[in-house]
């Protein structure tokens, strides 16, 4: 079963749609129990990272999804989701993160050429920097969905994937169980499910 944590950020519906549509068996819940009994976690988000983070503290699931990382149950964060993996961020001030993921968010404006639109809207190649799971069924220049004006730096050490919008932008990240996408896989047509089925595919806890 894949959990999907609603802790009031974003619209689930079409990306609880997209994990039904590869098979999946989805749960989407608030409550830390019924999460616990999860194979599998998705932390989907958007907006702005310091109220998301903010709202994940209150309900206490910020804890729920360290401690079930750290038993290896894979996590995939979405875009939000993704970023609140990482140490910290800089949107609107300085906020802290969940910590699984060495790196920090930070704005787009001021990295990009200034002919560049912010946020960075539509769809865009995906270009494979390390191998991951994910990626099994993704070719080099497949393209994904983007929606943001903030992306993960000094995350080397997760870097899975990256798109170029004037400068390589931090497109996917894993490490070990964690993994992360700054773009929406229910967004993304068939290579987004093929990457979603990638995830409900590998092998969870037992």
């Amino acid at each position: 079963m894949i959990g999907v944590i609603d802790y009031g950020v974003g619209n689930l519906f079409s990306l609880c749609s997209s994990l039904r549509c590869v098979g999946a068996e989805v749960e989407v819940s608030a409550d830390p129990v019924v999460l616990e009994q999860a194979d599998k976690l998705v932390l989907p988000g958007v907006g702005a990272f310091g109220d998301a983070a903010d709202k994940l503290r209150a309900t206490g699931l910020d804890q729920l999804v360290i401690k079930q990382a750290q038993k290896g149950v894979p996590v995939l964060g979405i875009c939000l989701g993704m970023q609140l993996l990482f140490e910290e961020s800089l949107e609107y001030g300085r906020h802290r993160g969940l910590g699984l993921l060495a790196g920090r968010v930070v704005p787009m404006e001021g990295a990009l050429p200034a002919e560049l639109k912010i946020p960075h809207i539509g769809w865009n190649a995906l270009q494979p920097m390390a191998e991951s799971p994910l990626l099994r069924d993704v070719k080099p220049g497949d393209c994904v969905y983007f929606v943001h004006s903030y992306y993960a730096t000094g995350c080397a050490d997760s870097l899975v994937a990256t798109a170029e919008y004037g400068i390589p932008i931090t497109a996917m990240v894993q490490k070990g169980n964690v993994m992360g996408c700054q773009f929406h896989p229910e967004k993304s047509g068939p290579v987004g499910l093929a990457i979603l089925r990638a995830f409900c595919e590998e092998e969870g806890k037992a």
